[in-house]
């Protein structure tokens, strides 16, 4: 019969302690939280295309598929070119982008959803900036007004030129966003 070595012994005790300790606070977790993993929404980029969602958007907001009884939910990673930003201190709800300069950006890029950011508010949409290892919430510090440009940054790369060749934004900008809601 073949004795197994002391060191290979201490380590598939340890092995199995791991494995057991995971299982048990996998177990314990599962009975008192959420599901860890959760599907996000998907964007609809396209304003000529109907959007199939639960929930009614504001006409300055990004909007996704929300499936019926959601509270609480945000969207898939996209990226979005930001035409215009203005700075909003104390959090104001009394800075943001007008909505006919956002309707005269939208009329620029038909096929691409323009949309503007409002103040803090739970009924407002929330617009994470995850382009930075820091998530930071664009609304806190600032009203963007951005164009929907794609999934991919190849994609976003080239409709930067779009946006570029229209001569109207100079200082448009690539940002990986999300964004989503907390209707709790």
């Amino acid at each position: 019969m073949r004795q197994n070595h002391p060191l290979t012994q201490v380590v598939l005790t340890c092995v199995l302690a791991l494995i057991t300790a995971g299982a048990l606070a996998d177990g314990a977790a599962g009975q008192s939280h959420a599901p860890r993993s959760r599907q996000r929404a998907a964007i609809c980029g396209n304003p000529q295309v109907a959007c199939r969602t639960s929930v009614t958007f504001q006409a300055n907001d990004l909007p996704f598929r929300v499936p019926k009884d959601a509270v609480i939910i945000d969207t898939v990673p996209f990226y979005a070119i930001i035409l215009r930003s203005v700075d909003a201190p104390g959090d104001s709800c009394n800075v943001f982008i007008s909505e006919s300069d956002r309707l005269a950006a939208q009329a620029l890029f038909p096929d691409h959803k323009v949309f503007s950011s409002r103040c803090t508010d739970p009924e407002n949409l929330f617009y994470l900036d995850i382009s930075k290892r820091k998530i930071t919430n664009l609304s806190e510090t600032h009203r963007i007004m951005a164009v929907y440009a794609g999934t991919s940054l190849p994609e976003a790369r080239r409709f930067l030129e779009t946006v570029k060749a229209t001569g109207k934004f100079p200082g448009a900008n690539i940002r990986q966003l999300r964004t989503g809601f907390n209707g709790t």
